[in-house]
């Protein structure tokens, strides 16, 4: 049987495009030929991330640079902001490198409130929070602008924010936010394999890191600024990969920011119009659904590891049948990277060849 079309929630469906560029030769990476591609990224990047800063390249998935971030940058005290599996995972993780700890908990399928986040940092003794922007478990995109602007009126705290599912999908303006640490992995909304990451700093961040002690080598800060200013990487890069960073790179300025986010918002309406279609309830609340993926509840009665299994079978589409505690309650349709109207017609329509008889049998 033929490997399906991927619309989980990552990794994503990569194109021949991509592919190709992967194929090209490898080069040494402590050299000229490796330096002029470092660089040739460079520009690109940080207009999508909206910086002028330098968008460090770490080859990993994003939780090594979630995890970098806490023995980076914390030396007091985090606020890790929970609110499904990834950011719950998050404080976790904050626990296991031996940090103090604590955080604001929210049913899965909420926002964070910044009121309620302003609240606790009030509280005192906090120098770092934590936030995933789009949860990519439950459909929620938290209010970023909001949580960030909180964050800023504290003299000393941090703000390290996971847009793994939203990175080139939504504007996640770093300058303007004033985020202190912003990171995505590279196999949701930016379309690549994956096994690279990538993350920016602020000078605050940097000055943090530097005077942190026992924060290791592999995911130092300090040491991908030092090696960025050589257009470099700490330690050996996954050339192939960085290749097709530049291939996408460039791919989404050429068809521009503003188009590719109002592409994502138009694929996603797709997606939230079959579920109205259908009845089925959006997980996420009102007014913070995510513009990357769509997270419905499983209407009760529904055969859901039938209805993806013959999706799969007959049409070789593949969604996702949910994530950790709510599998089964929910599933998951991504709409990331390089989905068009057509390419999400194709999945809908085929959804509702499936459907039909699905709920008909039932």
């Amino acid at each position: 049987m033929p490997k399906p079309k991927l619309f989980i929630p990552g990794p994503v469906d990569i194109s021949e495009a991509t592919y190709e560029a992967m194929r090209q030769p490898i080069i040494g990476h402590r050299g000229a030929d490796f330096e002029e591609l470092y660089a040739s990224i460079q520009p690109g990047l940080r207009q999508i991330a909206g910086t002028s800063r330098p968008v460090f390249l770490s080859t990993s998935s994003a939780w090594g640079v979630m995890e970098g971030a806490i023995r980076n940058l914390v030396q007091k005290k985090v606020l890790n902001l929970c609110c499904g599996a990834f950011s719950d995972k998050w404080h976790s993780v904050a626990k296991s490198c031996g940090k103090e700890a604590e955080k604001i908990q929210v049913e899965w399928g909420e926002a964070i409130d910044p009121a309620a986040v302003e609240a606790r940092l009030a509280e005192g003794g906090f120098d770092c929070v934590t936030l995933v922007h789009n949860e990519t478990s439950t459909g929620v995109m938290n209010p970023l602008a909001e949580i960030a602007a909180v964050v800023k009126r504290f003299d000393d705290v941090l703000l390290v924010t996971d847009t793994v599912s939203s990175f080139s999908a939504v504007p996640t303006p770093v300058d303007d936010l004033g985020i202190d640490v912003l990171l995505a992995g590279v196999q949701k909304a930016l379309a690549l394999p994956p096994g690279l990451s990538v993350f920016t700093c602020s000078e605050a961040a940097l000055e943090r890191a530097a005077s942190t002690p026992d924060r290791g080598y592999y995911f130092d800060f300090v040491e991908f600024a030092k090696n960025d200013a050589k257009n470099n990487t700490p330690s050996t890069p996954a050339i192939a990969l960085l290749y097709a960073l530049k291939q996408k790179v460039d791919e989404i300025l050429a068809e521009g920011l503003e188009a590719r986010f109002a592409r994502h918002e138009r694929t996603n309406a797709q997606v939230h119009a079959w579920g109205d279609k259908h009845g089925i309830a959006n997980f996420a609340p009102a007014g913070f659904e995510s513009r990357s993926l769509t997270c419905f509840a499983t209407p009760e009665g529904l055969d859901l590891p039938g209805f993806i299994k013959t999706l799969r079978s007959r049409h070789n589409f593949l969604i996702n049948g949910g994530y950790g505690k709510i599998k089964g309650t929910t599933f998951r349709v991504s709409n990331m990277g390089n989905e068009t109207e057509a390419t999400m017609q194709e999945l809908l329509d085929a959804m509702d060849d499936v459907w039909s008889e699905v709920v008909a049998s039932a």
